[in-house]
């Protein structure tokens, strides 16, 4: 075990070198970090919830491996709702398995933190760049109000419509309005919006720029409605749907590796939301596994996890010192390259007060509409 730790010491301290704009990791040495890894080293495992995506499973277990292999990372990979479910289910019934998740808000807002199932994360956050706002694009943002459950480290504009390009010409569609042409009737497919995920979020924006009868019209258009994101990215990749909504660069990355015809429209008149989408991170109450939840949700905030969510997901991380300029070629301009934090405010749609003004009544209205 001794010599686990002083492995993980090791490794610690070679993480530094992949963060040449911050502290050393070597100065957190006599510190609560070190107590953390030699605790964390005996937890020997950790158990993390993340979305549904090959390639950042495969970031993931390989980066951290790397970093901490005295430490099994143990990931439950599926959509936010249904992870939200187990880990509240566990939580109501006194046990738990999961110790960290990473997802949407709103799946964490009203299926977590409503109940109290989570533990504040600032004190979690020691490594000097993880904790220091000076690293982070905005400083440090949260998603819920009290600003200590629910951190969030990508901020981008989302472009949410896609299309298979050999079907749609750009130029046609140029407005939200552009979906209720007759044309795209039955040729649109949505990530479910009666449950929480980009599809809801979606809704939820065309609520609150379009209003209540532009959605029922919308709703008409015989869209195809799942919630599995691979089978509604291939529905568009292969061309059986025309148009998606709800559906981005990280469902469609194995299409677009394979050379299908799909991309992202961005000429909306209307314009897009601005959102964290995956990229919140929580801590489960009463941890099996609390100090290697610590050494992960650490990793994953410096500079080495930050890029392996960015290269994954293509949702660009907040971080200085990570390169995010490619993003906006899928759909996903970063925050800090075209937005002020002022404006990121006033165009979010991730926060508490959003999900419960706009997103909770958006999916109510999903629920009569798609029945």
């Amino acid at each position: 075990m001794k010599r686990e730790v002083r492995i993980l010491r090791r490794l610690g301290i070679a993480l530094a070198a992949l963060l040449p704009t911050a502290p050393a990791l070597g100065q957190a040495r006599g510190s609560d970090w070190e107590k953390i890894l030699e605790a964390a080293g005996k937890e020997g495992r950790v158990v993390v919830s993340i979305p549904t995506s090959a390639e950042l499973r495969k970031e993931f277990e390989s980066g951290f491996k790397k970093a901490f292999p005295g430490i099994e990372l143990e990931l439950n990979v599926a959509r936010g709702s249904s992870n939200i479910n187990k880990i509240a289910e566990e939580q109501n019934a006194g046990v738990a398995s999961i110790d960290v998740h990473m997802g949407g808000t709103t799946s964490i807002i009203t299926g977590l933190l409503a109940p109290n199932f989570l533990e504040p994360m600032a004190p979690a956050m020691v490594l000097p760049q993880v904790r220091d706002p000076k690293y982070w694009w905005g400083g440090h943002l949260w998603a819920d109000n009290a600003k200590k459950f629910i951190y969030s480290f990508t901020a981008y504009m989302t472009e949410t419509i896609w299309c298979n390009t050999t079907l749609v010409k750009p130029e046609e569609i140029h407005s939200w309005e552009s979906l209720l042409d007759p044309k795209w009737k039955g040729k649109i497919a949505i990530l479910d919006p009666r449950s929480p995920g980009s599809g809801e979020s979606n809704w939820a924006f065309l609520l609150k720029i379009k209003g209540e009868q532009f959605l029922a019209r919308l709703a008409a258009q015989e869209m195809l409605v799942g919630r599995n994101l691979r089978q509604l990215g291939e529905a568009v990749a292969r061309g059986k749907s025309a148009i998606s909504i709800g559906v981005s660069y990280y469902t469609y990355l194995p299409f677009i590796k394979a050379g299908l015809p799909v991309k992202s429209i961005s000429n909306i008149k209307e314009g897009y939301y601005a959102g964290s989408g995956s990229g919140n991170l929580a801590l489960i109450k009463n941890p099996p596994h609390p100090n290697a939840a610590r050494v992960f949700a650490n990793w994953l905030l410096a500079k080495e996890g930050q890029t392996a969510v960015t290269k994954a997901l293509g949702q660009p991380t907040r971080r200085f010192d990570v390169d995010t300029r490619w993003t906006k070629e899928f759909g996903h301009p970063a925050a800090k390259e075209v937005l002020t934090p002022e404006k990121f405010d006033e165009l979010e749609n991730s926060s508490e007060d959003v999900v419960a003004k706009f997103r909770k009544p958006a999916m109510q209205l999903a629920e009569r509409m798609f029945r």
